[in-house]
């Protein structure tokens, strides 16, 4: 395939630089770059300046209110909301629960949610993972029994990220436990609003709230809710999953980070020498930026495929995109050393104009590095990607 852009991408590029110089506003941007907490007010915020531009829903197609783009003006317009720092359009509503709608729900349910997520009037978060059911998914205990025109859930999520702030969840549940497991499940869109629900907080390693546990008692969800058909989730929840492990791997934002570690290895000394003259670490640098290349060239295969649906490709690019990020943050501790140990909370959630420690760039990256590590686990571990990448790609 040929990796150079067309003078048509580049007019395109132009065009995407332009309106982000004028319309990202610079205390959002600030954020992004600085790896400071985003409220959800500023995920928001972003989201409608880019739906009132008709942008924030690329990959759809065109009746929904997709852009019409090619998979390459896809891939230049998630790059440069990377190196601008645009807070992310969050994948939840947009690139997960929006296909599997499009898919397999009927015209009302389409009608009624897709605007909605397109302009984010609804947050979204995701049901799937369960005490006891995270990498075996199928295995999941939460229970959705008909009750004339209802379903009557009970049971439990846990990590389920920004819970807190959402207005609808999609989850999987058990409508039947007489047949295989994988055959009992159905696909609900539940309204976080709807009594019975609890959320309650999992306070992480960096004090952040961003995950929880979603408890359900009894909550009444109308059967029109229901995704396609019933005991048929498990085929709806695979088919969201390879778009949820194809958006993990953040080239763009990874490329940003490359830049931020190269610039603070320039900061810092080693024997009177900056950093990056230091041969021994700049051979990590550059080793782990040729894998990003890497990976780059890789998902530009994949994303200009005919095919639209990530197949067995996508756990490739979760398992690769998600070293690179881990192996990203553990190079700007090793920068810092123990210049990274501080942790200033004030500083993180915008309550004070500059770290206590006065180096505003490494107040967060401990935090970062400890965050990070869940992403070799979620959207499914990569021991189970690699799983999936033998019998279905190697055929082993």
């Amino acid at each position: 395939m040929d990796l150079t852009y067309t003078a048509a991408d580049l007019a395109f590029r132009d065009t995407v630089r332009a309106f982000l110089d004028a319309n990202l506003p610079s205390d959002l941007q600030k954020k992004v770059r600085n790896h400071l907490r985003l409220s959800r007010q500023d995920y928001v915020r972003w989201h409608q300046i880019v739906a009132r531009q008709g942008w924030s829903a690329p990959a759809w197609p065109v009746e929904y209110g997709g852009t019409g783009w090619t998979p390459t003006q896809r891939h230049i317009w998630e790059e440069e909301c990377a190196r601008s720092g645009t807070p992310p359009i969050l994948p939840f509503g947009v690139n997960m629960v929006a296909p599997v709608i499009m898919a397999f729900g009927n015209e009302a349910q389409k009608a009624h949610y897709l605007p909605r997520i397109l302009n984010c009037d609804d947050w979204w978060c995701q049901g799937y993972s369960e005490p006891g059911s995270g990498s075996d998914l199928a295995s999941l205990k939460t229970t959705a029994e008909r009750a004339g025109d209802h379903y009557i859930v009970n049971g439990q999520k846990t990590w389920t990220t920004l819970a807190q702030h959402a207005d609808m969840i999609f989850c999987l549940v058990r409508t039947d436990s007489t047949v295989r497991k994988q055959e009992g499940i159905s696909f609900l869109l539940i309204d976080m609003k709807t009594p019975g629900i609890t959320v309650r907080p999992i306070i992480m390693l960096d004090e952040d709230h961003e995950v929880n546990e979603v408890f359900f008692d009894n909550v009444k969800v109308p059967v029109q809710n229901l995704i396609g058909q019933e005991n048929k989730g498990w085929t709806y929840a695979k088919y969201l999953l390879g778009h949820e492990r194809t958006g993990i791997t953040a080239v763009g934002r990874s490329k940003r980070e490359l830049l931020f570690l190269k610039k603070i290895a320039s900061e810092h000394y080693k024997h009177g020498k900056p950093l990056m003259q230091d041969p021994v670490f700049s051979a990590k640098i550059a080793s782990l930026e040729i894998d990003l290349m890497a990976l780059e060239t890789t998902v530009l295969r994949v994303i200009t495929r005919e095919s639209h649906a990530p197949g067995p490709e996508a756990s490739m690019l979760k398992v690769r995109g998600s070293e690179i990020q881990q192996q990203l943050t553990e190079l700007m501790v090793e920068v810092l050393g123990p210049g990274a140990l501080p942790f200033d909370t004030d500083y993180l959630e915008g309550k004070a104009d500059h770290a206590v420690t006065g180096d505003d760039a490494a107040a967060p990256l401990a935090g970062y590095y400890f965050n990070y590590r869940k992403t070799s686990i979620y959207g499914g571990s990569n021991e189970i990607q690699k799983n999936i990448i033998t019998q279905m790609i190697l055929g082993l």
